[in-house]
């Protein structure tokens, strides 16, 4: 693990603790965005794993990058995701199931600027790795 992977990874349980301790009063957003907490299944411990991410509202879904702070392996989370899309997401305090799937390439497209135009860091993340960066859609599991 790498001395930015070690730092990622410490930054989020922090933030978890932080957040959690303030009753989200405190770091229920960052970078200017608001914060969800992402609850996956690890692809090889079984066991529920909980992340707070910055994200983004796409019509019924809630988008989330990938970009693991520009490393050339992706984030934890997304790898669990691509094993088992099926997570919750936890925002304000309410909770619901969600099915995570990759932007397709028009959405991705069309998301990119928006992204990079609220965080300049996601375009830094994406010149630093060779790994494209995944754009994350998380939806309701009924929706289409």
């Amino acid at each position: 693990m790498t001395v930015r992977a070690a730092a990622i990874r410490l930054m989020g349980r922090t933030h978890r603790a932080v957040y959690r301790a303030s009753g989200g009063r405190v770091l229920g957003r960052v970078a200017g965005m608001p914060v969800l907490f992402l609850t996956t299944t690890g692809r090889r411990s079984g066991k529920r794993r909980t992340t707070p991410l910055t994200y983004f509202v796409d019509a019924d879904c809630l988008v989330v990058i990938a970009s693991n702070g520009g490393e050339d392996t992706a984030p934890a989370w997304w790898l669990n995701l691509s094993s088992d899309p099926k997570a919750t997401v936890t925002v304000d305090g309410v909770s619901r199931p969600v099915v995570a799937r990759s932007a397709t390439d028009a959405e991705h497209a069309s998301l990119w600027p928006t992204i990079v135009a609220t965080y300049p860091g996601y375009a830094a993340y994406a010149r630093r790795t060779n790994r494209p960066i995944p754009v994350v859609l998380l939806c309701d599991p009924g929706a289409r």
